[in-house]
């Protein structure tokens, strides 16, 4: 693994535990970073195993490779690391040529090595320029461009919509009024511009003031909702009968969209209850596996402080009736 590359995976004995990798299984993780997770499931699949993982950062691909193919020809399963984005599933599975998926891991939010290199932009304590992308070579939409060039409305409902943040129109309003001086181009600009329009009061609790401004912008740059919801449609579609799905998220938004997705997937029938008979024909093709999500244990949270937030839902494809 390069030397950049650090990454202790989540969750991961639950993980393992719901997703239950097998010997001769074709198992997807869905954003493979550093191959934290890929690397223990690899163990257990084995050398009659299909392991893909795909991701749509280089760095990440080259770190996880040297790591599983260093793996003893009787634990390292057939390979296919495809670069990518989990948005276009059916694209790269069919690279892959595998008939049906036994199981997929989605580990979601920005990776350790992102975060921690400066030049990607997506931290708010390094000076670095705003770029935001998960994949520079493919995405031309900047966080930058964000900042300079959206009406104050369109900064407000992206802030406010993708964070939370109960300051989202006073900082979209510093935003504007700042860039009419300066184009603002690096993180640490706008970090203090964003501090200077949250009331003094009002950062003394809550952690860092830029923390969910920066957390939309990165939302916005990489349509990361909607490429979510498309990415776990076409994984329940490629999941054989019995095959699982695992999903940990960050934010409320994320575990939204995962649970409110199970749960429409899980639905039968819609007619009304006074139908004598279905006329709808609607079967539930998932069952959720986890009524609540899982949550790292205190012990975890010690160990890995980017587990705080972590929350795990699991669903399993169920036979076709």
């Amino acid at each position: 693994m390069t030397s950049e590359y650090r990454h202790t995976p989540v969750l991961l004995a639950e993980c393992l535990e719901y997703t239950d990798p097998k010997p001769q299984h074709t198992f997807v993780d869905a954003t493979l970073g550093g191959a934290g997770h890929s690397l223990e499931v690899a163990k257990r699949i084995g050398a009659q195993g299909t392991l893909i993982g795909i991701d749509q950062d280089e760095v990440a691909l080259a770190a996880a490779r040297t790591r599983l193919q260093a793996l003893p020809d009787e634990q390292r399963p057939e390979l296919h690391l495809l670069r990518g984005n989990f948005g276009e599933m059916d694209n790269l599975l069919l690279q892959a040529e595998v008939p049906e998926v036994d199981a997929f891991l989605f580990d979601l939010g920005v990776s350790s090595v992102q975060i921690d290199t400066p030049s990607r932009g997506f931290s708010f304590k390094e000076t670095a320029p705003l770029d935001m992308r998960m994949d520079p070579g493919k995405q031309t939409l900047t966080a930058e461009e964000i900042i300079n060039t959206y009406n104050a409305a369109d900064l407000t409902r992206i802030i406010r919509t993708y964070s939370d943040e109960k300051w989202a129109s006073r900082i979209a309003e510093f935003i504007v009024a700042a860039r009419e001086r300066e184009r603002i181009t690096t993180s640490d600009q706008l970090v203090e511009i964003i501090k200077a329009a949250i009331p003094a009061s009002a950062r003394r609790s809550g952690g860092h003031p830029a923390k969910r401004t920066f957390q939309a912008l990165r939302i916005e740059v990489n349509s990361e909702l909607d490429v979510l919801r498309s990415g776990l449609e076409a994984a329940i579609r490629w999941l054989a009968p019995g095959g699982r799905i695992a999903v940990i998220s960050y934010h409320s938004l994320e575990d939204r969209i995962v649970k409110d997705t199970f749960a429409e997937y899980a639905k039968g029938c819609t007619c009304p209850p006074d139908f004598p008979v279905c006329v709808c024909g609607n079967v539930p093709i998932v069952k959720v596996l986890t009524r609540k999500p899982i949550l790292p244990s205190d012990e975890e949270v010690a160990r890995n402080a980017r587990a705080r937030s972590a929350k795990l839902r699991v669903a399993q494809k169920l036979p076709v009736s």
